[in-house]
Formats: structure tokens, sequence, C-alpha cells
């Protein structure tokens, strides 16, 4: 039986720190973020309120090169990418599992700032 899977996710919304840059032992570049996204609730009395909800993206190569050096908390940006699962334990044995998104296209949706108006260079750390 032959089917077609899809696995997507667009959203769009602010990052809720400065992106973090690191690279891994083979020498590619990994660009981390959180993101938040507002979604409307309706209360009991009918009025909506937003209710954020966060997003961890995970950006490889040039591309996470680009989103460190350019983007800051704050700034808004679309995201196109997929699904990941993972799984893994611990030190003490306890299995954890998270969902994130990895990106294929980053839009940075905020118009460019002076690079004297942007924080500090992006931390980049070798793991």
């Amino acid at each position: 039986m032959s089917y077609s899977a899809v696995n997507r996710v667009v959203l769009i919304g602010r990052l809720t720190r400065d992106p973090e840059l690191r690279a891994l032992p083979s020498g590619t570049s990994v660009c981390s973020l959180r993101i938040a996204c507002n979604s409307a609730q309706r209360e009991a009395g009918g009025d909506f309120t937003e209710r954020p909800n966060y997003f961890d993206v995970t950006v490889f190569g040039g591309r996470g090169e680009n989103v460190a050096n350019y983007m800051r908390k704050g700034g808004r940006v679309a995201v196109d990418g997929r699904l990941d699962w993972r799984e893994w334990e611990t030190s003490d044995q306890q299995k954890r599992q998270a969902v994130s998104i990895v990106a294929d296209t980053v839009q940075f949706l905020d118009p460019p700032k002076d690079r004297s108006e942007t924080a500090s260079a992006p931390r980049k750390q070798r793991t």
C-alpha cells in the first residue's frame, strides 16, 4: 500500500531570545531559536484572549548563520519547515522526548536594522 505523508509547519511569530549559534563536530553550523505565536481563545463571556505558544526551531548551515547574524530577540520571523521528534535517555536513565521544528526556510519580516542597533554578536559555542 502506497501513501503520501505530509510533515510541514508554517509559523509566523517573534523570537523570544537571541538566536544561539553552535557548530557540530562535523563543522556544520546549527542555530537554535524559540518563536512565540499567539492564538486566540474564547472566554466564557464571549471575549477573546490571546495565549502564547512557544516553538523551538533549529536552522542548519548557512541559513542558521544568517539567522544568528541578523535576527534578535523580538524580531518577527516566518518559518517553513518540518516537525522532528527525538527521544533520548538522561544520565539517570530517565527517558525524554521532544518535538521541535527543523526549518527549511526562514524569512525576516522586520526591516533590517543598522549593525549598531543590533545586540552583541551571536553566541557561538562548539559542541
